[in-house]
């Protein structure tokens, strides 16, 4: 939780980053990597009526917020 209240002030952010510690959320969406003992890095993205819209397994952490970017106006249409 102190890495990424850090990561947060470092970067300015307006918005909180999700701390699980026990790795409860993790598991409960079937993204906990057991022998790494953390969750591998997915991106949720959930419409408006609270639902999963897509789910992006291979996150890049160089091009992200572009691939963020081009899925969303996608699933705008």
């Amino acid at each position: 939780m102190e890495t990424n209240t850090n990561f947060a002030k470092k970067l300015d952010l307006n918005y909180p980053i999700l701390s699980d510690p026990e790795g409860v959320a993790a598991k409960a969406y079937g993204i906990y990597n057991a022998s790494r003992k953390f969750p591998n890095r997915v991106t949720f993205f959930i419409s408006k009526d609270g639902k999963i819209a897509h789910i992006e397994k291979k996150v890049s952490v160089r091009s992200h917020g572009d691939d963020v970017l081009a899925k969303l106006i996608e699933l705008s249409k």
